[in-house]
């Protein structure tokens, strides 16, 4: 059975560690798959959610190209445009929130959490993300959307609402109903200088992450400065549970080398953090410089990033203009 992969990764600029291990080296495996399309796209309509610079904005859409492309995604086989550029995004969004109902969206806990206390003054746009998010999804017949934790609500919304349209308008799998993907031995990457917070870009301290644009020197000391403790590596995996930096630090390192957290913690077994942090460091240099240089050799040529966001918003324009004009039937436009 073909499938069809849809997922967008918001233009914030400053990609990082945990960027490329949660979502974009999925996206790398996913490409590579058999009887596998997949679309990927630059989600700069809900960016705007919060207020923007638009020279910044325009300089983070094609950052987040160079590190799609750096990290190995190929326009030739993926689908890879900007959301802005392809209208039908928009048109069905407007649609679909003609078919979502406000009981669903006031359960959405990610709206609650980023609008915080004084919900009056936050923007309808950051309350209808998750329709925009359906109708990205449906737009292209998606059979399957890559998901973690915090995404699993909205892609629940999305079924609900393919269904209902389905339903309302007599329409049985016009709007397929998309499946969750959860990525395999996946672990959230979290801060270097915090394991109890996630590794972010909008954490004031640099030395709280890997950026994909960091050089050798830059990941060493990072590295050499991230949090730990002064006990040795713990032979149990039970021990691991009240050292949360450490486990961290460990998972990275699995997830890079492709190892278990139980191999990776056998080989460093009563060992100190200095060797680890040793092998560590030179793992992350060897996955991570090669994007990084990578990334600054794409930026330089912005009329070749330009290109490939044209390639992929014809592509996707082509997919997107045939749905909406299916949907306008049997609507009744």
């Amino acid at each position: 059975m073909s499938k069809k992969i849809f997922s967008g990764v918001q233009p914030s600029g400053n990609l990082h560690l945990g960027n490329y291990l949660g979502a974009i080296k999925n996206f790398v495996e996913l490409q590579n798959e058999k009887n596998t399309e997949c679309i990927y796209c630059i989600v700069d309509l809900h960016a705007i959610t919060v207020k923007q610079d638009p020279q910044e904005l325009k300089k983070n859409i094609r950052e987040t190209l160079a590190t799609f492309i750096a990290s190995g995604l190929n326009s030739k086989k993926s689908i890879i445009f900007s959301q802005s550029s392809v209208a039908a995004h928009s048109e069905l969004a407007w649609i679909l929130s003609c078919v979502a109902r406000i009981g669903w969206l006031n359960r959405m806990t990610q709206f609650k959490e980023k609008a915080g206390k004084d919900k009056e003054k936050a923007s309808i746009g950051l309350y209808a993300y998750p329709v925009l998010m359906a109708a990205d999804i449906l737009l292209y017949d998606t059979t399957h959307v890559p998901v973690g934790e915090d995404q699993k609500q909205h892609l629940e919304l999305c079924r609900d609402i393919a269904q209902r349209f389905n339903n309302e308008f007599r329409s049985p799998n016009f709007l397929k109903v998309p499946e969750p993907m959860i990525q395999k031995n996946f672990s959230r990457i979290m801060s270097l200088k915090d394991a109890k917070n996630k590794m972010s870009k909008s954490d004031p301290s640099d030395l709280s992450r890997i950026n994909l644009t960091d050089d050798k020197d830059t990941i060493i000391n990072k590295i050499k400065k991230a949090k730990t403790d002064t006990m040795p590596m713990p032979d149990e995996k039970e021990d691991l549970k009240n050292r949360p930096e450490v486990l961290n630090l460990l998972e990275i390192f699995s997830c890079l080398s492709g190892n278990s957290i139980e191999k990776s913690k056998k080989q460093f077994c009563g060992k100190n953090f200095s060797e680890f942090k040793e092998e560590l460091s030179n793992l992350l240099v060897e996955k991570i410089e090669p994007i990084s240089n990578e990334i600054k050799k794409l930026l330089d040529d912005k009329k070749n990033l330009d290109n490939i966001l044209l390639e992929g918003s014809q592509k996707a324009n082509e997919y997107g203009e045939k749905k909406i004009i299916e949907m306008k039937k049997i609507i009744g436009f």
